[in-house]
């Protein structure tokens, strides 16, 4: 059993390098199989998401290679249209393989994903669009199954807006027949990336990080080179702390237009923020105040930012509260936060949070990718020693973050036990 050991409390002082956006990666690695060719994805985090991907491209005939933080896909001998369940059930962008196969191939047969248990997460929207691009459907034996002679543009409006219906619409149209049209899309910041990285490799789309999508379709996508953003959710991430530990850090290698949303909050709260080019400062040098939260499709308060916010709010004084309007089972955590001390109270979709207790060292667990984030956030403040567990969660989405926090003054320690 794999374990972090936090040991608290640590105010965070110095700088820190934000890695390649997650979100965007493990949509831009699927979309490479669209590409007759070879391509160079740079600023690739080495999480274990990305090493599943890797699996699953080399499982279908791709090469790949990866050294330091660059991937290489070589998709020009493709042997196969199908991704086991071994691998699907490992992370939630997995789908994707459905839309990059289908424009690929003609057909795809992907076992239904899996990833964090936030709550129900359907890929209706996702088959509405393949089916309207002209493809049968149909799901069997837990697999989804979709083939087409030839796909052709469509007109789609999407009855809820989601993120992995938008990217696999864009990925299945690349090279439909014709003009494809989605509204009412999602326009988190990695879709403007998956959508750059496949006009980077020939594709044809206009319209990504607005309502409206437009996809022209194309013959062909040629190989190329393109570096992925910068992760806003590990960037958040570090401002969170930075704030909960009453610290002072330089968050460096960001987009700061993507993180507005964490940054009028922090603010809000009475932390320092000063936006540079390309990164942030954040520090505590006041009081704070207790905020509301309620979290929205971006640019929004993100959803995935939720859990270490909580953490913030838990040491503030006064009552702060968390409305979650996207993941229903987001709020398991809670219960993780209050065996060090914490003061909430779940009801529905929201969580009111009386800050301002001390917080002491336990024995928590990872419910999810972010919560463990959180769980790690809550380590830094409370007094005493916190051992997280199931920390393979953490480690899907953030590169290095023992190494990282260590070198802001934390004292963390990943360990192996029986």
């Amino acid at each position: 059993m794999n374990k972090f050991i936090v040991h608290g409390p640590t105010r965070l002082r110095g700088e820190v390098e934000i890695s390649g956006a997650k979100n965007a990666v493990v949509a831009i690695l699927p979309a490479t199989l669209l590409v007759d060719g070879v391509s160079h994805i740079e600023n690739v985090p080495r999480i274990s998401d990305v090493r599943i991907i890797m699996d699953i491209l080399r499982s279908l005939g791709a090469e790949v290679e990866w050294q330091d933080n660059v991937l290489t896909v070589d998709s020009r001998r493709i042997t196969s249209c199908e991704v086991d369940y071994k691998y699907a059930k490992k992370l939630r962008a997995s789908y994707y393989f459905m839309g990059s196969l289908l424009g690929r191939c003609g057909k795809a047969v992907v076992a239904l994903p899996g990833g964090c248990a936030l709550g129900a997460r359907p890929i209706d929207q996702h088959i509405k669009t393949f089916k309207g691009l002209g493809a049968e459907v149909r799901i069997e034996h837990g697999s989804v199954y979709c083939t087409s002679a030839s796909l052709n543009s469509t007109h789609i409006y999407f009855d809820v807006v989601s993120v992995g219906a938008t990217i696999n619409a864009m990925l299945g149209a690349c090279k439909a027949k014709g003009l494809t049209i989605l509204e009412n899309v999602a326009k988190e910041p990695h879709i403007v990336d998956v959508a750059n990285f496949l006009n980077a490799m020939g594709a044809n789309i206009s319209g990504a990080g607005t309502d409206v999508i437009k996809i022209r379709g194309v013959a062909r996508l040629g190989g190329g080179s393109y570096a992925v953003i910068p992760d806003q959710i590990e960037a958040g991430t570090f401002m969170m702390a930075a704030a909960a530990t009453r610290g002072d850090v330089l968050v460096r290698n960001v987009i700061p237009k993507h993180m507005e949303c964490i940054s009028g909050k922090l603010r809000e709260m009475n932390v320092g923020v000063e936006e540079f080019d390309d990164s942030i400062r954040v520090f505590v040098d006041r009081p704070l105040q207790n905020a509301r939260v309620k979290t929205m499709p971006y640019p929004g308060f993100p959803t995935d930012m939720q859990p270490q916010t909580a953490v913030l709010m838990a040491t503030v004084e006064g009552t702060g509260s968390i409305k979650e309007s996207i993941w229903e089972s987001r709020f398991r955590y809670t219960e993780e936060l209050k065996r060090m001390g914490a003061d909430i109270t779940v009801s529905g979709e929201t969580a009111t949070i009386n800050g301002g207790a001390k917080l002491t060292g336990a024995p928590v667990k990872a419910c999810d990718l972010r919560a463990g984030a959180a769980m790690i956030i809550a380590g830094l403040v409370a007094n005493g020693r916190t051992e997280i567990e199931e920390i393979e969660y953490i480690e899907r989405g953030y590169e290095d973050i023992v190494r990282k926090f260590n070198a802001l003054g934390a004292n963390i320690e990943r360990v192996t036990e029986d």
